[in-house]
């Protein structure tokens, strides 16, 4: 087998994944997946598609992460940890699809107007 790339996008984070045949190494930027994402919650997040398929200990993964921040990277990647099995295995889609990781979540920060303190936020007004 090949290596299979896919692509998964969450706010500002970008996640690239390598998909190999091997024992169910995870690396992200040369840094093992429990020293990237300390966090318990953040490595099931992006275990859960491999689990939900039951392929955790079948594929080596090796992604490169940019921009964002810890939360965004981690759904980034179960993004495109997702959209790699599904070339690998196309029927796997409706599972995936059914617990939600093939949908890319569209909110992201709205950007902030000019003459406004924020994005929404509006200068106290005064009548008089």
């Amino acid at each position: 087998m090949e290596k299979i790339n896919a692509i998964g996008r969450r706010k500002a984070a970008v996640a690239r994944v390598y998909l190999t045949e091997g024992n169910g190494n995870i690396t992200i930027d040369r840094r093992a997946l429990g020293e990237y994402f300390p966090s318990s919650i953040l490595q099931y997040v992006v275990l859960q598609p491999l689990n939900l398929l039951g392929v955790a200990d079948k594929y080596d993964i090796y992604a490169h992460l940019d921009g964002g921040g810890y939360k965004g990277q981690a759904e980034a990647l179960r993004l495109a940890i997702s959209r790699a099995l599904v070339k690998i295995n196309p029927e796997d889609k409706p599972a995936l699809r059914a617990e939600g990781f093939m949908t890319r979540d569209p909110r992201a920060v709205e950007r902030k107007k000019p003459g406004q303190p924020k994005a929404r936020k509006r200068f106290q007004f005064s009548k008089r």
